[in-house]
Formats: structure tokens, C-alpha cells, sequence
């Protein structure tokens, strides 16, 4: 488990709003490789998850948007936010 709020994921880059998060889940069960809940049940980022690209884009994305309370940010390559 790693503190680390924003991570690079094959060009993309994903945010952890954690003062947003309610530890629902919907992220870890998607992408397993990527997110993962803390002590505090909170999400937080998968030591290694950023190393190499370790999960299709589209299922990156789709993982963000399924945050009930928009506490996973995703943004293209280019910077521009796309969820939420």
C-alpha cells in the first residue's frame, strides 16, 4: 500500500481524493491491480501498480467512474480530467 494521492498509469494519470472516499470498494473489485483499501478502509494505490502498465485503460477508467462519491480522478493523456 502506497500514501501516494496521484500515480502515472500508461500515459494516463489517476487521483485519490481520500478526504472523498467512503471505502465502497467498487474500485478494488474492478482493479485489483491498481487500488486496494487501507487499515482505515480507505482507498489507496497498490505498492507497484504504476510500474508497469498492469490494467487495460478503458477497465482504469471504468473503475474511476464506478466511485460513488467521485473520489477517483482520471485524467488522458493530455492532462484533461475525463471522470468524474
Amino acid at each position: 500500500m502506497e500514501n501516494a494521492r496521484e500515480r502515472q498509469i500508461d500515459g494516463f494519470t489517476v487521483r485519490i481524493e481520500r478526504d472523498l472516499c467512503i471505502g465502497s470498494g467498487n474500485c478494488v473489485n474492478l482493479a485489483p491491480e491498481v487500488f486496494e483499501l487501507d487499515e482505515q478502509n480507505l482507498v489507496a494505490f497498490k505498492e507497484g501498480s504504476g510500474d508497469d502498465p498492469p490494467i487495460d485503460s478503458a477497465r482504469l477508467e471504468e473503475a474511476c467512474r464506478l466511485c460513488p462519491v467521485d473520489a477517483l480522478l482520471f485524467f488522458d493523456e493530455d492532462g484533461e480530467q475525463i471522470v468524474p
